[in-house]
């Protein structure tokens, strides 16, 4: 610490020691946007700050940290320790009015390019408020800008009137709007991604040109959106010669699922190495060697491929085949390259096309020519056979947990992108309180899973809005050896992913089986829980039933500094067990329950939402706030949901200033004797609010609030601990809270994450003592995990 200290006091007073005479250290740059401006159409400091030339150097704590361990490296020396000094610092940033100047220069024009061509831009350098350092000052003054007055459309190209003008609905350009030079090249943009939809191939932003009329005066410009033919070459005279823009379909559809880039750009022989296999249209290309016996089948690729031959050309159409693809898990990479192919008839043969208007004008029909395109798909496999690990750590003053998970994917085991999963996991926990009689517990479990590209035995039509269609079916098996109680745990489910249209995806698991079978209660445990309802969930039970999810992502894009997550998971158990069972069965004599292969089943609703949002301010700087609730209604043959189906708060996906199962129900009072956590119930509320932020170079920051806690509600809330059970007008004052850092290491195919979260409001705590004035360790968590927590 002392060193730490040392280095921060050296680097206040030496940065500037080795400047010569007349250099300044850029300390500071500032820009003052116009306040005067409406709030709409004001250009912020956030979207000025990438035009300015120089900015001053990083700074850790308030002080020159970097430039000042730059310097202590000795410029006449380069070996390994002064370039780690170098690479570790930063060189100082000296103030140079030339970039000072162009800065200010640059300002003003994007200033004009959004239409405030009266604005000005004025520029202060103090170099006196601190000695051998400069602060540069920066204002902006927008004043009024120039509006668009008229709009109206000059088509060279007649062939694509009847297309353009109907779609009009949906510009972006409107009378009164700024003259915003980025709004016109985002409308250029739209209307040649609306054409590429519909087979203009060659169409580009270059076709669209805009005329401006400021004759007007007043601020006013008129605006003509001119659509130019396209320039096919040159005459003899040097004259541009136009035609038409060419509609293209696609002739020929080759897809490589063996595709090697570097082989294809070292041998010239390389393409005639291959033999040919039609698939409905769908040429797949296979090497000589494996013709009898294909890496993957040609119906499995066929699948994935939403393109035919004579299809139209469409962008968003090539943008899910690529998606389609990728999402399969077998490849590494895809390309797919188009290129015209010659024509086939004599150049004259044209094709019409009759719009809306020309069928109150018959007479008036144009032409254009329709091309031909050759589509080839180049896919590169990923390895077929992979490992991977995953570590997960908890820790508080009194406990702390680890697991190891390790898994093996196969991502082609039958030859048609069938993927097997497998994976074990291994846990530890162990209780560090010296009262505890019973202090260690070990979890054992092991997943298989085989997804099928498509779902079974359906088939969905690739013309269909359903994307990325898969079939699972999974088994699983857990072994729990806790200080009271050992269980098995066995499932079996069958089930269904697809993805709609762009931002939803849903799961559906018709099939979804439970068993969970206590093997030991310690007969002591059982009476010392105060909880009936806790304590029923110790029982053997089945469940059998369905299960689904459903997710709204809504991810960033370049014109939008914000997304959104939105997710719901539920279950409905027991239902048509319960049905045969009233049927064929007697309830069990004396219990008023009915039982299936001696083990009482469960019937139960359970479901939770989380909805996420995200606000990005730079390439790691964010603002992260997630809201989640919980709920669980045992029913019918049930008095209690199952005891791993209950929700807990706490961990590093949670409550992070608690270890999991260590807080709540409610207020309710810490157990007297400290046991294994078990701190359960059949609701949750939760919200978090996470600020993430850049460190240096892989390590990124994040300071976080969490608020929440988990409740017993209706039937589930009798015979549970005092202040356990949920009422609304008490449940907002037993809200836990903690706030805490983070340290995240980005390492490219992973986040590992490190969160300590800091105890604020327990509510399990006696009155007068919950809200956490003095700092103790006991009153902290550590959390490690995998990914960001939301």
């Amino acid at each position: 610490m002392a060193v730490i200290s040392l280095g921060l006091l050296g680097s206040a007073c030496n940065v500037t020691r080795n400047l010569q005479s007349g250099e300044y250290l850029l300390q500071r740059v500032r820009i003052e946007d116009d306040r005067e401006a409406p709030r709409k159409e004001r250009i912020t400091k956030e979207e000025l700050e990438k035009y300015i030339r120089q900015t001053p150097n990083k700074h850790f704590l308030g002080t020159d940290f970097y430039v000042w361990f730059y310097n202590l490296a000795n410029p006449a020396k380069d070996n390994w320790w002064n370039n780690f000094k170098r690479k570790i610092g930063e060189e100082p940033v000296i103030l140079d009015l030339g970039l000072t100047a162009k800065s200010a220069e640059n300002l003003q024009i994007y200033m004009n390019s959004r239409g405030f061509f009266s604005s000005k831009v004025s520029c202060e350098v103090d170099t006196t408020y601190r000695k051998r350092r400069a602060k540069v000052t920066y204002r902006t003054t927008q004043n009024k800008p120039y509006r668009i007055s008229s709009i109206g459309y000059d088509f060279r190209d007649k062939f694509l009137e009847d297309i353009i003008l109907p779609d009009t609905v949906n510009t972006l350009l409107h009378v009164g709007n700024i003259f915003d030079i980025t709004l016109l090249d985002r409308e250029r943009e739209r209307i040649t991604e609306f054409l590429r939809n519909r087979g203009y191939y060659n169409f580009t932003v270059n076709n669209i040109e805009y005329l401006a009329d400021t004759l007007g005066g007043d601020r006013k410009v008129g605006i003509k959106v001119i659509i130019k033919q396209n320039l096919t070459g040159y005459d003899d005279q040097g004259n541009p010669v136009r035609e038409n823009n060419v509609v293209y379909r696609i002739r020929e559809i080759n897809i490589l699922p063996n595709y090697d880039p570097a082989a294809a750009k070292t041998d010239p022989q390389y393409m005639s190495q291959f033999d040919t296999t039609n698939m409905r249209g769908l040429n797949v290309v296979y090497n000589n060697k494996e013709k009898d016996r294909p890496s993957v089948r040609p119906r499995a690729l066929r699948y994935s491929v939403p393109l035919y031959p004579n299809y139209i050309y469409s962008g968003q159409l090539v943008r899910r085949t690529y998606d389609d693809i990728m999402s399969l898990g077998y490849f590494k990479s895809a390309k797919i390259v188009f290129e015209e192919m010659p024509q086939i008839t004599d150049r004259t043969n044209y094709i019409s096309y009759v719009g809306e208007r020309r069928m109150q004008d018959s007479l008036q029909v144009h032409y254009t020519q329709e091309g031909y395109l050759r589509c080839n798909i180049l896919c590169t496999p990923a390895l077929k056979q992979s490992f991977n690990v995953e570590l997960e750590a908890s820790t508080t003053s009194s406990f702390y947990g680890v697991s190891a998970t390790v898994g093996y994917q196969n991502r082609n085991i039958f030859r048609g992108v069938e993927a097997l999963d497998i994976s074990a996991t291994v846990g530890y926990e162990y209780m560090k309180a010296p009262d505890a009689k019973r202090r260690a517990a070990m979890e054992f479990g092991v997943t298989a899973s085989l997804w099928f590209p498509r779902l079974l035995p359906f088939r969905v039509s690739t013309l269909s809005p359903i994307r990325q269609p898969r079939t699972k079916l999974e088994l699983s098996y857990n072994y729990q050896n806790r200080p009271y109680y050992r269980r098995n745990l066995s499932s079996l489910s069958w089930g269904y992913t697809w993805k709609y249209k762009r931002h939803s995806s849903f799961s559906l698991n018709p099939i979804d089986i439970n068993l969970i079978e206590v093997g030991y209660l310690d007969e002591g445990y059982s009476q010392s829980l105060k909880n009936e309802y806790l304590k029923n969930s110790f029982t053997s039970q089945l469940s059998c039933g369905l299960s689904g999810s459903y997710i709204f992502n809504n991810p960033l894009n370049e014109h939008k500094l914000n997304s959104t997550v939105v997710r719901i998971n539920y279950e409905l158990a027991g239902n048509l067990v319960d049905g045969l069972a009233h049927l064929f069965s007697q309830p069990v004599a004396g219990k008023g329950y009915y039982e299936i292969f001696g083990i009482r089943y469960s019937q139960y609703l359970r479901f939770d939402i989380s909805v996420s949002h995200k606000l990005q301010f730079g390439k790691v700087t964010a603002l992260v706030g997630r809201i989640f609730g919980g709920y669980g209604l045992p029913y019918g043959n049930s008095e209690s949901i199952p005891f791993d189906r209950l929700f807990y708060a706490g961990g590093s996906n949670s409550m992070r200033g608690w270890s999991p199962r260590t807080l709540g129900p409610g207020a309710s009072a810490k157990p007297t004797e400290v046991v294994y956590p078990s701190q359960l119930a059949n609701m949750k509320l939760e919200a978090n609010l996470e600020f993430r932020f850049p460190i240096w170079g892989i390590f990124q920051g994040a300071t976080f609030l969490d608020l929440g806690n988990i409740w017993y509600t209706g039937v589930s809330s009798k015979g549970v601990p005092e202040g356990a059970a949920f009422a609304f007008d008490t449940f907002y004052k037993q809200l836990a809270f903690n706030t805490g850092l983070g340290l995240r290491l980005d390492i490219k195919f992973a986040i590992l994450r490190l969160d300590w979260g800091i105890q604020l409001h327990n509510p399990n705590n006696p009155v007068g003592e919950r809200w956490i004035h003095n700092f103790k360790w006991k009153n902290t968590a550590l959390n490690f995990g995998v990914g960001y927590p939301f």
